[in-house]
């Protein structure tokens, strides 16, 4: 099955209006001519308003990095699922820094994905390991446990559903996974999404790589049979970098 690769680029928190609306007007016009995957931004919440408006009629989506499941309520300094549907194409559900720096459980990630399931909305519901998991050998139980704790009360999911994988170890250390060892843990996620859905769904699923991803093995890991694109952190915050990660995957897309 022919599955589109998809590019995003999560700016975390980054960027001040001004430089904000500077880069997404830059990538409008640097990112126009390429096809062959799908391209998404997500910028800090603030700036939500301003990527639609600049990237609208392009092909470029916009994502934001975190959701509440509740539609409303005293719930101060949160942003609803709600609140966001019809305005950005992407969600970022359990995050590395969510789960690690802000303590979310693997309970809130499920609540999220089912109220942005719920709407309509296209999650990208991030997995990965620790690096003493890692060097642990428990690798595939951490990415179990996630799963099966994301679609807990889930009973299917929509064609192109994306998983992020972010080995919480290659995350802004400037380390990234090889593209053997990245190729092997996506693929385990793909049985683990059978094995919990079935294989028509688990092949029809996107599962982007992210973890220092750059314009230099941007191609080596979208050129992996089980990597349909990449998240990308720090080299998103800069136009040129991230043209060059999106120029890459399109090229081996194509």
């Amino acid at each position: 099955m022919a599955r589109t690769p998809i590019v995003a680029g999560n700016w975390k928190m980054h960027l001040g209006r001004t430089p904000a609306h500077e880069l997404l007007t830059a990538l409008r016009d640097s990112l126009g001519g390429i096809e062959g995957i799908d391209m998404a931004v997500c910028p800090p919440a603030p700036w939500i308003a301003d990527a639609a408006d600049v990237l609208r009629g392009t092909r470029i989506g916009v994502g934001v990095q975190n959701v509440y499941w509740e539609s409303h309520g005293a719930f101060t300094g949160e942003v609803s699922a709600a609140m966001l549907a019809g305005v950005v194409d992407y969600v970022i559900i359990g995050h590395s820094e969510r789960r690690h720096v802000f303590g979310e459980t693997d309970e809130q990630t499920n609540r999220k994905l089912r109220a942005v399931l719920d709407l309509g909305m296209q999650p990208m519901l991030a997995v990965g390991e620790l690096r003493e998991e890692r060097e642990g050998g428990r690798t595939n139980d951490v990415l179990r446990r996630q799963l099966t704790a994301a679609f807990a009360d889930i009973e299917r999911l929509p064609e192109g559903f994306i998983v992020a994988y972010e080995p919480v170890w290659a995350i802004g250390t400037g380390l990234t996974a090889t593209p053997e060892i990245a190729q092997m843990t996506c693929a385990d996620i793909r049985a683990m999404l059978a094995e919990r859905f079935d294989a028509a769904t688990a092949e029809a699923c996107r599962i982007q790589y992210g973890g220092s991803a750059n314009a230099d093995n941007a191609a080596s890991l979208v050129g992996q049979p089980d990597i349909d694109g990449l998240l990308v952190g720090g080299a998103a915050l800069q136009a040129e970098s991230f043209t060059k990660i999106c120029q890459a995957a399109a090229a081996v897309a194509s």
